[in-house]
């Protein structure tokens, strides 16, 4: 376990060069809750992550579905929802809610309720909906401690990137989320599985400044700055309790926990194991990339293909039934 990184401090300046010194100095708050509702509130401002990249977000939708252009929430409606009608999903740590609303527009579904510690986020989202029409989605600004979850209720219980910031996910899964869905009720997850606090391995830091060395320098300048990425650290269990308390705080029990509790009916990995932390800051360069940076992602995907062929994948996609 690695308390303290040099991509603790690099980090820190950064985000201080793009974000401004208050967002720094939020950090320094004794209230976890109010740290953790920082980061999702700070979370939709302009980054340079890896799922900003178009070709990224492809190949997430190729080892998912099989097909580049269709995401997983078309997936799921193809493969499980195409007959059905009346159907209630709960989402939790729903972000932006972008997700949801695009199920929204599903005549599937009668109810989406989306639950978000991030007040603004919701009401962003609230709002899209009214334009858009939606009737059939809502959303709470709460937390898990205070919602009193209905029993057998829900038909589809959804985590997409937020079951990796809740603590004793076993419990979780076990209660309330198990007893939340009705009969044959559907869990489907979209998320971070790997180390906790992303305390990776040294075989996989290895390999991840191994691939950060295939790109060119000009294409590894941090975002909004000269400065060239040249060697990836980790980041600090200090660092990450810090920024988020919540963050990737039980990730590692996710899928031992669901195969305990839950029958898989699909499940795909799709990588993130590498390609996650060698873009980081620099994805901005693979946005509406050139023909030299198509060529550095090719060579990025293979590699990562390589490494998973012996490794495990840090992200998967699951479909899984109340057992």
């Amino acid at each position: 376990m690695r308390w303290i990184t040099l991509d603790d401090f690099i980090d820190g300046y950064f985000k201080i060069r793009q974000r401004g010194i208050d967002f720094f100095f939020s950090k320094f708050s004794l209230n976890k809750k109010a740290r953790t509702r920082s980061a999702f509130n700070e979370s939709a401002e302009e980054a340079a992550n890896w799922w900003i990249i178009p070709k990224v977000l492809e190949r997430w939708n190729s080892l998912i579905t099989g097909n580049p252009k269709t995401n997983y929430k078309e997936h799921l409606i193809e493969a499980y929802f195409k007959d059905r009608s009346g159907i209630k999903l709960l989402s939790l740590g729903s972000g932006d809610c972008s997700h949801e609303l695009e199920l929204a527009t599903y005549s599937q579904f009668d109810e989406i309720l989306c639950i978000d510690l991030a007040e603004n986020r919701l009401d962003e989202a609230r709002e899209k909906a009214k334009k858009q029409g939606l009737t059939n989605i809502h959303f709470l600004c709460t937390d898990l401690e205070a919602y009193e979850f209905p029993a057998n209720y829900f038909n589809v219980v959804l985590f997409n990137a937020s079951l990796h910031h809740f603590e004793n996910v076993e419990q979780l899964l076990a209660n309330p989320i198990k007893t939340t869905l009705a009969s044959g009720g559907l869990l489907v997850i979209n998320e971070f599985v790997g180390p906790n606090r992303l305390q990776y391995p040294k075989n996989q830091l290895r390999a991840i400044n191994e691939a950060l060395q295939l790109i060119d320098p000009p294409f590894r300048k941090r975002y909004k700055t000269n400065s060239v990425k040249n060697h990836y650290y980790g980041s600090g269990v200090w660092r990450m309790i810090m920024a988020d308390p919540s963050e990737c705080v039980d990730s590692h029990a996710i899928m031992p926990a669901i195969h305990k509790h839950f029958k898989t009916l699909e499940e795909k990995p799709y990588g993130g194991s590498i390609l996650m932390s060698v873009l980081k800051d620099i994805s901005h360069h693979f946005v509406n990339p050139d023909k030299r940076g198509v060529e550095i992602l090719e060579t990025l995907f293979a590699f990562e293909d390589n490494y998973l062929k012996e490794h495990s994948s840090d992200f998967v996609f699951g479909v899984y039934e109340k057992a």
